[in-house]
């Protein structure tokens, strides 16, 4: 279980300040980016027990990006993180007012399986930037990279970063402890439990969910390397991407062609036998499995699907003919199966849309700029891309978080600042002037007050 003394530790330790100095924050931010590449191998391999991805998978969609984000901040940590001056209005005279980033205390950030290292590491590089205590809670499902988590976080003192490892019972004390800010990446369900424990404690949470990120493909789209780039970003970590495109909505005159080029990619990614792949990842356990093998029912299979129980490996599948209310249309699919829905009129698509959880990410194929300022002006989501996927959320510049079903708040650069950060506003007066407006008696000070807001 877990023990609530290891966050009276931390406490104590944010209030004695020694985490509030930027070159403290620089200090640990170094060691971990040193702590990282010093154990980058074994990192390597852990994420290839876990998930079987390929070095260059693992170094691509999870190092390399965290590696970005720490660099970022380094550079960037004395800007972001220093008081900002605002104006001060003319009935506010004479004052000054600033705006102070100050750190929230002990937060807890709880990450997922699919993407252990990356989940894990890159919300608490924005917690320590921003100069808090941290809790870091990985998921038991990747437990090879948990060990090394625990094992190489271990360089730093416990009072500022702990890491602790467990099942639902220690999720379940974790989340009935009172924390500063709590930051969770997981499902929507799990979501909602964290939302209701924080809530008894008055914690704020960041929510980063998931759902069904529909990518669409309309009649002037380039289909063959709309093809390529669907298939790439479906299939890395073998569809097991809280942003991966979920479902396709292709135009019905080029629906055809579609499926063809994307058949092609994936065998050119893959090979003919694509379970045989060493670039190819596995299912991360058999429940998982399991349950994507029952999807694949669903609709007619075009491509793929053949599973192989030893490894927990299932080949890429693309179905058509999939209904609504068909069962794989009603979860996030979060595996390597493909449903491809025929549309004739871009507004269908919209409504359908729309009639359904604002989605964590949407992905649109065009060459018409009306068709592309239609999608984002009428579908609210939480991020995306014209002309590919996944690749927003792979930059320091840019916030990435859900909206309503899949999630609140983000991270990410500059925001990741913000999440775990206060803003504190602070006026201070000066004595030289006093504006006696204010006060009693008021007299026709009334007008007075209006033309100085005017």
């Amino acid at each position: 279980m877990f023990e609530t003394s290891i966050v009276n530790k931390q406490r104590e330790y944010f209030n004695s300040g020694a985490t509030k100095e930027i070159y403290f924050r620089r200090k640990q931010l170094v060691t971990l980016l040193d702590v990282l590449k010093s154990n980058e191998s074994n990192l390597l391999t852990a994420l290839n027990k876990d998930l079987g991805k390929s070095n260059f998978e693992s170094f691509e969609t999870e190092l390399s990006l965290i590696y970005e984000e720490i660099n970022f901040m380094l550079k960037n940590l004395k800007k972001l993180t220093m008081p900002r001056r605002v104006k001060v209005s003319l009935a506010q005279f004479p004052a000054k007012s600033k705006i102070y980033k100050e750190p929230l205390g002990v937060v807890l950030v709880v990450s997922p399986w699919n993407y252990p290292l990356l989940l894990s590491i890159m919300p608490m590089v924005g917690a320590i930037a921003a100069g808090n205590c941290v809790v870091l809670k990985p998921s038991n499902y990747s437990s090879n990279v948990s060990m090394m988590l625990e094992e190489i976080l271990a360089v730093f003192d416990e009072r500022f970063i702990k890491v602790i490892r467990g099942g639902r019972d220690v999720n379940q004390s974790l989340f009935e402890t009172k924390f500063d800010h709590i930051f969770f990446t997981g499902s929507v369900e799990v979501g909602k439990i964290v939302m209701e424990k924080a809530a008894k404690n008055l914690t704020p949470v960041t929510l980063e969910l998931g759902g069904k990120s529909p990518c669409i493909v309309d009649v002037t789209a380039n289909i063959d390397i709309s093809a390529k780039r669907i298939v790439w970003g479906k299939l890395v970590n073998c569809g097991q991407t809280c942003v991966a495109p979920d479902y396709v909505f292709a135009h019905k005159d080029i629906k055809d062609q579609l499926v063809l080029e994307m058949k092609k990619w994936i065998v050119k990614f893959y090979g003919e036998n694509q379970l045989d792949s060493p670039d190819y990842p596995k299912i991360i356990n058999r429940k998982h499995f399991e349950r994507l093998n029952k999807l694949i029912s669903n609709g007619t299979v075009e491509f793929g699907g053949v599973s192989r129980v030893e490894t927990n490996k299932i080949s890429p599948a693309i179905l058509t003919n999939v209904q609504w209310d068909d069962e794989i249309m009603q979860e996030e699919i979060f595996g390597p199966i493909i449903p491809i829905i025929e549309y004739s009129d871009i507004n269908e698509v919209i409504i359908r849309i729309n009639s359904r959880p604002k989605p964590l990410a949407l992905y649109l194929f065009t060459k018409s700029k009306q068709v592309e300022k239609c999608i984002i002006r009428n579908i609210s989501y939480g991020g995306g891309c014209v002309n590919d996927t996944l690749l927003h959320l792979a930059s320091s510049t840019m916030a990435f978080g859900g909206v309503g079903d899949s999630g609140m708040g983000s991270y990410h650069g500059a925001k990741s600042i913000d999440t775990f950060s206060h803003s504190k506003s602070v006026m201070k007066k000066f004595w030289s002037f006093d504006i006696p407006i204010r006060y009693a008696p008021y007299k026709d000070h009334l007008k007075l007050l209006r033309k100085l807001l005017k």
